[in-house]
């Protein structure tokens, strides 16, 4: 599985283009892009997935009941919005205008590692969403349990 970590600040040029991160692009291979969609959950950003995670939740929504609107709003919600973007010969992507326009991003984008998924921020949105997340872990920590050798999956 693709793990995206860290975060990585880059420069937008007039065309809308902007370097992936190369651990980024190293986590993506061999895929030469991914795919590029709005916040699900209405942050002010792009979330970036690998075609394996997007193909996954494909499969996920076709198990659920055929005309649920929970299905429906989750069709045109995921792929009505994406957008498939391929890396050019530098390693960059074009934004589109939409989605950049949606996540603010004008002048840098900052790539910001989630796991199994990343987002693209523009900068200064960033930094009160990252101190906002912090607060709610002091404030409610979560229970988290690791397995370790021999545990029982």
């Amino acid at each position: 599985m693709a793990l995206f970590l860290g975060s990585f600040l880059n420069k937008v040029d007039k065309k809308g283009r902007v370097s992936v991160p190369a651990p980024f692009r190293a986590a993506l291979a061999p895929a030469s892009g991914f795919v590029a969609l709005p916040s699900i959950f209405d942050s002010p950003c792009i979330e970036g997935w690998n075609l394996e995670r997007v193909a996954e939740l494909s499969a996920a929504i076709d198990r659920m009941s055929l005309f649920s609107p929970e299905r429906q709003a989750l069709a045109n919600t995921i792929f009505e919005e994406s957008s498939e973007l391929a890396f050019d010969p530098e390693g960059r992507i074009a934004l589109p205008d939409k989605l950049m326009a949606q996540a603010g991003i004008t002048e840098s984008a900052l790539f910001v590692g989630r796991g199994p998924t990343f987002e693209i921020w523009e900068p200064a949105h960033f930094e009160p969403f990252k101190a906002a997340a912090r607060k709610q872990l002091r404030d409610n920590p979560p229970n988290i349990i690791l397995r370790r050798d021999g545990d029982k999956p």
